[in-house]
């Protein structure tokens, strides 16, 4: 027979039962709550992703650029609350807000934005050159910044500002390495909590944040590469950066968004080396161009149905208004015509063309995996079937990607598929590709002057007037043949708000400004 139990020691007995119960299930509703106000977002780095070394997107949850992009395109701003400039754009006077601070508490002042831009440009850095650019303090909330040569532009929505506080005494010898990248201390709209080395980053929102605290609570980088798996299985909410075959599989699944951007002025071309007998004719080059129907390859490659196509240069600017000639029309006719008429036809039946006993058969190195956005290898294989039904022959080299920028700058190669920059200064830009000592043998003295000319101005209506000067030169020489922008799709579980095409579709950059809604 079981014992007697008092009644009031019984009482505490069931009140300490209830208390437990209690306890346990507002345990479970926090974690539930915390669930419901986390996004997970696999992205493909480790926990250096905030450092200059990787210099990627999630460095704005935690840090504050001077401006950023809006839905629409239009620069707003962040750190920065107003700008004035000179005439000639080289002296830029700006005004930072002065309700901004670090997640330590000490306030954000033009101090660090003048440490951060001498760090830049220090010896042992050397992300700026050491001559580009002067900053002077004016006081705690404004700076003036005077180029001497043309350097980042004064209204960056990619640089970020460190604090000098905290990092003044650190060797820029180390820069890359320095210990804050992995347990930051930033300005922006979350706080850094905790790492686990290659495996995952934990960020927090900052109630102290100078626009409000964030509407989601908690967001994790979980490190790893794209992975469909790892989506359809809810064990992320976001896929930053996705395979463009991978969409495909998504198309159907009502659970999730793709999202769009033009990742940079940069789109995926063939270069033509000019000094090969093949493609010194710029008629050649032009019927090669209008064999390639673009648009189909876009949507075979499972590009949205509006992407840009273009056969010219363009400043970032008239990427986002718009203003993009059209391009030339896909018309394997007229290819076979320009064939013909210089010379090039099918003699003996063989389905290639030929001239003066040469056949018309070249090879192309195509870059292996440049980036999840690219598809080169894809793009390569679906030229090549155009090319054959004009009568021309490509092979196909696949190799590395240091290999085939290599080759490629070595003017070592017939035709090649890789990346060009629509900006005049990138490494793989126009000056570099078009201008004096042209890796592919390209020389018009025009071209060469009009891009020299941009390198000097920080005015970016005469950056814009001078690419348009460009227009007529890519009509007639057809130098490359553009194929398709380089564009980065983000895939997010439809409970996420706030996301659009082409400007607000990275989550990790906008975090800011996303919310969450319930599933039905």
């Amino acid at each position: 027979m079981l014992p007697r139990i008092p009644s009031h020691l019984l009482f505490l007995v069931c009140l300490g039962l209830f208390t437990l119960t209690s306890t346990a299930c507002q345990n479970l509703d926090d974690r539930a709550d915390t669930r419901r106000s986390t996004v997970t977002i696999l992205y493909p780095s480790n926990e250096w992703v905030l450092g200059p070394s990787e210099d990627e997107a999630p460095k704005f949850l935690v840090f504050l650029p001077l401006v950023m992009l809006n839905e629409n395109g239009a620069l707003e701003g962040r750190l920065a609350e107003s700008w004035e400039h000179s005439p000639d754009y080289r002296t830029w006077t700006i005004h930072l807000r002065t309700d901004v601070r670090w997640h330590d508490g000490v306030p954000v002042t033009a101090h660090d934005v003048k440490f951060t831009l001498d760090l830049l440009s220090h010896p042992d850095v050397l992300q700026e050159s050491p001559d580009a650019y002067t900053v002077t303090v004016l006081d705690d909330s404004t700076y003036i910044i005077t180029y001497h040569t043309r350097s980042l532009d004064p209204l960056d929505t990619w640089r970020i500002y460190y604090p000098k506080h905290l990092l003044e005494d650190l060797d820029p010898g180390t820069f890359e390495r320095w210990e804050f990248w992995t347990h930051p201390v930033g300005n922006g709209p979350y706080r850094y909590v905790r790492h686990v080395p290659k495996t995952m980053m934990e960020f927090e929102a900052n109630p102290d944040y100078y626009r409000g605290k964030p509407t989601i609570n908690r967001v994790l980088l979980k490190f790893g590469a794209s992975s469909l798996t790892e989506l359809l299985g809810g064990n992320v909410d976001v896929l930053a950066y996705a395979h463009r075959m991978d969409l495909l599989r998504l198309a159907g699944d009502p659970r999730f968004r793709s999202y769009h951007s033009l990742s940079s002025p940069a789109i995926n071309a063939i270069y033509w080396n000019h000094r090969h007998s093949l493609f010194r004719d710029p008629a050649i080059r032009r019927a090669l161009t209008v064999a390639i129907n673009r648009r189909e390859l876009a949507q075979v490659l499972n590009y949205p149905d509006d992407v840009p196509i273009s056969d010219v240069i363009l400043t970032p600017r008239q990427v986002r208004q718009g203003l993009i000639p059209a391009p030339l029309p896909y018309d394997p006719q007229e290819a076979q015509r320009i064939l013909d008429e210089a010379g090039w036809r099918d003699l003996d039946g063989d389905g290639v063309r030929e001239r003066a006993g040469e056949e018309f058969r070249f090879t192309a190195i195509v870059a292996s995996r440049v980036s999840l956005a690219a598809s080169l290898e894809e793009a390569a294989v679906y030229v090549q079937s155009q090319f054959r039904r004009v009568g021309v022959r490509m092979e196909i080299q696949t190799l590395e990607n240091s290999v085939a920028r290599r080759r490629l700058l070595a003017g070592e190669f017939d035709a090649a598929l890789y990346i060009f920059s629509w900006e005049a200064e990138h490494y793989l830009g126009p000056i570099r590709i078009l201008g004096e000592r042209s890796p592919i043998g390209y020389a018009n003295p025009k071209v060469i002057e009009l891009l020299d000319a941009t390198k000097s101005t920080m005015n970016p209506d005469e950056r814009d007037r001078l690419y348009r000067e460009l227009i007529p030169f890519f009509h007639a020489d057809v130098p490359l043949t553009f194929l398709f922008p380089l564009i980065q799709t983000h895939v997010a579980h439809r409970r996420i708000r706030g996301l659009s095409s082409p400007y607000r579709s990275n989550p990790v950059w906008f975090m800011e400004d996303l919310w969450l809604e319930q599933d039905d």
